[in-house]
């Protein structure tokens, strides 16, 4: 399952959604504690959140981070790890 976290409220996520055609679910984190928790956001006042990847496995444990996303090389980095 691929699930994507933005700062946008709900209604800016379901407009990007529509307009980009994104398949995947995106939850609203506007308060920020999912990003700060998950460090892509340093303080709650940060505009935005950094890209950051965790592939967390069935056991609820995460396997791997991707600290730095590169949209062209990132696909194939998320897929390797998972093979």
């Amino acid at each position: 399952m691929v699930v994507g976290v933005s700062f946008d409220t709900v209604s800016e996520n379901r407009r990007f959604a529509q307009k980009h055609g994104f398949p995947y679910l995106l939850l609203s984190d506007p308060d920020r504690r999912i990003g700060l928790a998950y460090h892509a956001a340093s303080d709650p006042d940060q505009a935005h959140a950094d890209r950051i990847t965790y592939v967390i496995g069935p056991d609820g444990l995460i396997t791997h981070v991707f600290a730095k996303v590169k949209a062209d090389t990132h696909p194939a980095e998320v897929l390797a790890a998972l093979s």
